[in-house]
């Protein structure tokens, strides 16, 4: 048995056929080919999974595919792609934010939640906004810095 889903993707209108019981991760991955979005633990702990549903930041591992019915889906893929970076991919490569690049997606789209809702976050609100992610490389100061760097160039 498969549901029909209608909905947002980066954008654009989107109808696709899946099981009822398959998660948000696994329509974009294994449906879709979007492989950005990664799956590290499957248990919403790790943070690897998180794209924007309505602007809001949630681990698509956790999410049933049934519940974006009629929503607005987000993806790292919607940021930019390589002949135009988004001003949030820049400044990760910039600041040396991307090692493994494994948890990048997913800090991408939290850092893009945070920002659509405060053009001017405190260091504080930005550690915030990222601590649900582990990463394993960069040891977060060039995350913060990345995303600081952000709301400076706004501000200049």
């Amino acid at each position: 048995m498969e549901v029909t889903l209608k909905f947002i993707l980066n954008g654009k209108p989107i109808e696709v056929k899946v099981p009822p019981h398959w998660t948000l991760l696994r329509l974009l991955r294994e449906k879709l080919g979007l492989t950005g979005t990664k799956e590290g633990c499957g248990i919403g702990e790790c943070g690897a999974c998180t794209v924007l549903v309505d602007g809001i930041p949630l681990h698509s591992c956790l999410l049933l595919a049934p519940k974006i019915e009629g929503k607005s889906v987000e993806t790292v893929e919607g940021l930019g792609g390589r002949d135009s970076l988004h001003a949030l991919q820049k400044s990760f490569v910039d600041h040396g934010a991307v090692q493994c690049g494994f948890c990048t997606p997913g800090i991408l789209m939290s850092a893009k939640a945070l920002l659509d809702g405060n053009l001017h976050p405190s260091k504080e609100e930005v550690k915030e906004a990222i601590s649900g992610h582990l990463c394993r490389c960069t040891g977060y100061q060039q995350i913060i810095e990345a995303i600081e760097a952000i709301n400076k160039d706004v501000r200049e």
